[in-house]
């Protein structure tokens, strides 16, 4: 009967306890999906407006728009996306101290077979995280 009573209250306090890290630490890849599903559909001006305010302060609207088009758009669609890492920074080249995960994706895109895609979200001040940076090669 203890055994079964201290087995309850455990169960109890890892309830109370909330999710655990891993899915804490969710919110920048979600971000970072959110942003790459708005692109992914060619909406990229979309995609300057949900963007990190630093990444707004250094790059117009227009010049993202056109930007993106000039690199994805003889990519074609994408076939698939994989997670490849995600790395948590405080400090990156250019951009000021903070809190990042820079986080890289295997992409297959119908006319790029492999494509590494580099997509940066930040952590702003209000909490929430946007995107600061994207990158293919």
């Amino acid at each position: 009967m203890r055994v079964r009573l201290l087995t309850v209250l455990a169960a109890l306090c890892l309830l109370l306890a909330g999710p655990p890290a891993a899915a804490a630490d969710s919110a920048p890849e979600a971000a970072a999906k959110q942003w790459l599903a708005l692109i992914d559909r060619g909406n990229y001006g979309e995609g300057w407006e949900r963007a990190a305010t630093y990444l707004q302060g250094i790059v117009m609207k227009d010049d993202l728009i056109k930007a993106l088009k000039a690199v994805r758009t003889p990519l074609g669609a994408v076939i698939s996306r994989r997670l490849r890492s995600a790395q948590t920074a405080t400090s990156l080249p250019g951009m000021p101290d903070g809190s990042y995960v820079v986080i890289q994706y295997d992409t297959v895109f119908a006319k790029k077979k492999k494509a590494v895609e580099t997509i940066t979200p930040m952590r702003e001040s209000g909490g929430a995280w946007r995107v600061a940076g994207y990158y293919i090669r």
